[in-house]
């Protein structure tokens, strides 16, 4: 292939700046129910401001719910020679709907363009970004990113890997810390063409 594009780095999109859809008084409420629960006190000053700072931080954790992670890809170049584009090790916080508990990792994002169609690296990243913030599931994740990108480029091929730890599973149940769940996404030719994917791995595994 010509002119193919491989990034490797820690890419930290800025928060996209949305109107909070939280009713913050509502899960402050909640959280005062739990708390209580428990047999916490209140009142004691460590809990004080507890409910109003975990209300402000489901809110920042949630903020793209009603986005929609293809938006982010909001401009696209031509580049006749334009071969695979790789972007690795994209970190990602999301939590998990599960037991409402954040899991971590990498996001590799891999395309073959379609007659010279990419867009710009920074997009992906975002695509990432918003499709966390969010009550998730890792496999989910996955396809909602490759989604986004199947959605705005249509692509040759398209391959995302998720790498994430999971605090549900390193902290309560089986209590496992260290262990990493690996989700898959392929499209197109990544998925028809066993050789492709294998020398598209051994590029991620560098």
């Amino acid at each position: 292939m010509n002119s193919d594009v491989i990034c490797k780095g820690n890419f930290q999109p800025s928060p996209t700046k949305v109107p909070t859809q939280t009713n913050l008084a509502l899960v402050e409420e909640g959280v005062k129910l739990i708390l209580r629960a428990i047999g916490e006190d209140l009142d004691r000053e460590g809990l004080q401001q507890t409910p109003n700072r975990v209300a402000r931080m489901m809110a920042e954790l949630t903020s793209s719910i009603n986005l929609d992670p293809a938006e982010q890809i909001t401009c696209e170049f031509y580049e006749e020679a334009a071969g695979l584009v790789l972007v690795k090790d994209l970190t990602f916080n999301s939590t998990c709907e599960h037991h409402l508990l954040p899991f971590h990792g990498l996001v590799h994002v891999a395309y073959l363009p379609r007659d010279g169609r990419i867009t710009g690296l920074s997009k992906l990243a975002r695509v990432v970004d918003i499709a966390s913030r969010r009550l998730q599931v890792q496999e989910r994740l996955t396809a909602q990113i490759a989604q986004a990108i199947e959605d705005k480029l249509n692509p040759l091929a398209i391959f995302v890997m998720v790498e994430a730890e999971h605090s549900c599973m390193s902290l309560r149940g089986i209590k496992k810390p260290g262990s990493k769940t690996i989700t898959t996404d392929a499209r197109g030719l990544y998925k028809k063409d066993a050789s492709l994917r294998a020398e598209l791995l051994t590029l991620i595994e560098k």
